[in-house]
């Protein structure tokens, strides 16, 4: 039975709790149903859904490193049009108190206010993840979150196609990520996602070439926990809007920092792919947690790192 603690309102959305699976980590939800109870989550965020198909990056598309993992999948998925006929209609039989946001990239500006148009009379989608950050393709990336014009026109084009909550996914790589959230506020968003992927190299050294096909990748896991969590203290100074703070985590209490942070919500990456039953594991870990701690609702941790930065 979910905890009243953990339950958690953001953009609007009621979340059973503040867990959910980071975009690419469960697909569109079918692939990890007979392993991952999704209705115990708070949600999940569905692979990338773009205009038309693509193909992805050239293999090997992912290498683990000590301390993380390393990838270059290359936004590949089936296009909107396969999505939303082969996909959400199993989420809307199967998900009634897990929330769906889809996550929408696009290869320019006008593609994501495209891709959602076409998804948004999809009941079962409780709103969007705008992907304006991923490094790991050569168009169609981090330009978008990087450019203050483009990422207001990104914004403005998408929430003109809908109603529904909007959250902006930003890099932690740009220059000032409060300021961006703010530009990303300012255009129509009704939350912040933080943080994407950091760009990275492994190298092969018996084949002195990249360890991935593509080259580059994105650099997840443990390492990128104090990069989620200080993104978040700073997009949380910026801007009113809930966030949901991504990377690195692994325990109960990974989630607790990003709250104390200035989180609304979080979302597992990398360490649920290692091990799919974790995230189930970190709901049961905030319960026990907030008993322990005599705490009655998790809002009330939100934003209250005692540091004047």
């Amino acid at each position: 039975m979910a905890s009243s603690a953990l339950a958690v309102t953001a953009a609007g959305i009621e979340f059973q709790n503040p867990v959910l699976l980071a975009a690419g980590t469960a697909a569109y939800g079918r692939e990890l149903a007979r392993i991952v109870n999704l209705e115990r989550l708070g949600g999940f965020v569905t692979k990338a859904v773009s205009l038309e198909p693509r193909h992805g990056a050239p293999s090997p598309r992912v290498a683990e490193f000590e301390g993380g993992m390393i990838n270059a999948v290359g936004l590949a998925n089936p296009g909107v049009d396969e999505v939303k006929v082969e996909h959400l209609p199993w989420l809307a039989s199967n998900l009634k108190r897990a929330k769906v946001l889809a996550n929408v990239v696009g290869s320019q500006v006008e593609d994501f206010a495209q891709v959602i148009s076409r998804l948004d009379d999809a009941a079962v989608l409780a709103g969007y993840e705008l992907n304006v950050s991923c490094p790991n393709v050569r168009a169609g990336g981090m330009e978008f979150g990087a450019d203050p014009r483009t990422l207001t026109e990104v914004v403005t084009r998408a929430r003109a196609a809908t109603r529904k909550p909007i959250f902006v996914k930003l890099s932690p790589t740009v220059q000032d990520i409060g300021r961006m959230a703010t530009v990303a506020a300012d255009a129509g968003a009704d939350g912040i996602s933080v943080v994407n992927t950091i760009p990275g190299l492994v190298i092969d050294v018996d084949k002195r070439r990249p360890g991935l096909g593509f080259g580059t990748g994105g650099v997840s896991g443990p390492g990128l926990l104090p990069v989620g969590v200080l993104a978040t203290y700073k997009v949380a100074k910026s801007v009113k809007l809930p966030i949901i703070g991504i990377g690195g985590i692994s325990r109960a209490t990974d989630i607790i920092q990003y709250i104390i942070a200035g989180a609304s919500l979080t979302a597992v990456g990398t360490a649920a792919m290692l091990e799919p039953r974790l995230p189930e594991r970190l709901v049961e870990g905030l319960s026990d947690w907030c008993r322990r701690k005599g705490v009655t609702s998790l809002s009330d941790l939100r934003g209250t790192l005692e540091w004047k930065s």
